[in-house]
């Protein structure tokens, strides 16, 4: 076989799972979920989880850590190293499957990322800095610094400087070998515009309401649910009486439309630095073309 992972990406509505699981049923695969969101317990209809297309095909990184939890793109690309060996070792295929691009570059660019532990002399160092003492710092240590974010909270600039300022010892490579074969599902505009309406209608029936209320019942504030992404955060202020019922879906279904934009923004930036994508016509017969 000329390529040992096969991925499926495209933005939100696109159709990825049943690609995905159709393509690992027929080449003995099993799917890894390149979803930021649906590593969470819980956040099954926000996150578009789908469970039930998945049948008998084994799937990995779903459902593996409890709202709350702060999963990062370290957590990601290490956990997805385990779940391909596992899945190769067994003889069978990885079937990398998602819109999350920072997550799909994570593994698709090798990037070897580090965890940074917390470092108490450091810390008391800094203690006694102004704030502007500590940007000119940051700014030393980093000086393409593009996260601006990190310079108006005082926690984020100490960690920042702390990551700025690590020495990381030498790392293996990520994956050596790695040859994956990378499809992406593509609409025309108008049409995927009405999916993702049709899609946020149909969860609306499935109760994501109600998930979203049980979610906060079960401890999780909505100020934390405003973190996990687009559904979550509209439906938090629809139940905080912030906004209608009407006024969230408009609100909610526009939020998403621009989303998918972004996503394929970010999809086609990945092509013009080297990612190799074979898209297929949604509308036609995307697994045919596979």
């Amino acid at each position: 076989m000329l390529f040992n992972l096969l991925v499926i990406l495209g933005p939100t509505a696109s159709g990825k799972t049943r690609l995905g699981v159709e393509l690992a049923r027929r080449f003995s695969g099993e799917v890894i979920s390149a979803d930021s969101r649906q590593v969470y317990r819980g956040m099954d209809i926000g996150t578009g989880k789908d469970l039930s297309e998945y049948g008998e095909v084994p799937y990995h990184l779903i459902d593996i850590v409890d709202p709350g939890y702060e999963f990062s793109v370290f957590e990601f690309q290490r956990r997805f190293e385990q779940a391909y060996n596992d899945i190769t070792e067994r003889g069978r295929l990885p079937v990398m499957v998602g819109g999350t691009g920072m997550y799909l570059e994570s593994v698709l660019k090798g990037y070897r990322l580090v965890e940074v532990p917390e470092n108490a002399q450091l810390r008391r160092q800094l203690a006694g800095l102004s704030h502007e003492a500590l940007m000119e710092r940051l700014g030393n240590a980093n000086p393409r610094l593009h996260n601006s974010t990190d310079l108006l909270d005082h926690h984020r600039l100490v960690r920042a400087i702390e990551i700025a300022e690590y020495d990381a010892p030498p790392q293996a490579p990520f994956l050596p070998g790695l040859s994956p074969l990378i499809f992406g599902i593509q609409w025309d505009r108008p049409i995927l515009r009405r999916r993702i309406t049709e899609r946020l209608k149909l969860r609306l029936d499935q109760g994501i309401i109600q998930e979203v209320e049980r979610l906060h019942d079960a401890g999780i504030p909505f100020e934390t649910l405003e973190f996990y992404g687009l559904e979550y955060r509209f439906i938090a202020r629809h139940l905080k009486g912030e906004l209608s019922r009407n006024d969230m879906f408009q609100k909610l279904n526009s939020a998403i439309h621009d989303f998918a934009k972004r996503q394929c923004t970010w999809f086609s930036r990945m092509e013009r630095h080297g990612t190799a994508i074979h898209w297929l016509d949604g509308a036609a017969a995307p697994l045919a073309e596979a």
